[in-house]
């Protein structure tokens, strides 16, 4: 059995951060990237699924799953009904 190099994401990560057209456009994703991982810690904290989440807040599941793949542009009144259904509260703030 051959040994297999273990290059982490991490590692990848900072290895491509050193490009500055790469390192531009993650920058540009921060927020929603930001937006996604809190998502779906807070929804599976609450054992939900997309679909049973996208019936409480009267959307559809692929509306929910692509703001957690960071392909949605969710609307403020949206982000709101989805905090509302987590039992959270919706807090933006500007940096």
């Amino acid at each position: 059995m051959k040994n297999r190099l273990i290059y982490t994401f991490q590692e990848d990560l900072a290895k491509r951060l050193k490009n500055p057209k790469f390192k531009k456009a993650w920058d540009e994703s921060e927020v929603e990237y930001q937006l996604a991982i809190k998502l779906i810690e807070t929804r599976l904290k609450r054992k939900m699924s997309q679909r049973e989440l996208a019936k409480k807040v009267r959307t559809s599941q692929a509306a929910i799953s692509r703001i957690e793949g960071m392909n949605g542009n969710p609307s403020l009144h949206l982000l709101k009904r989805i905090a509302q259904a987590l039992g959270e509260k919706l807090q933006i703030s500007l940096s």
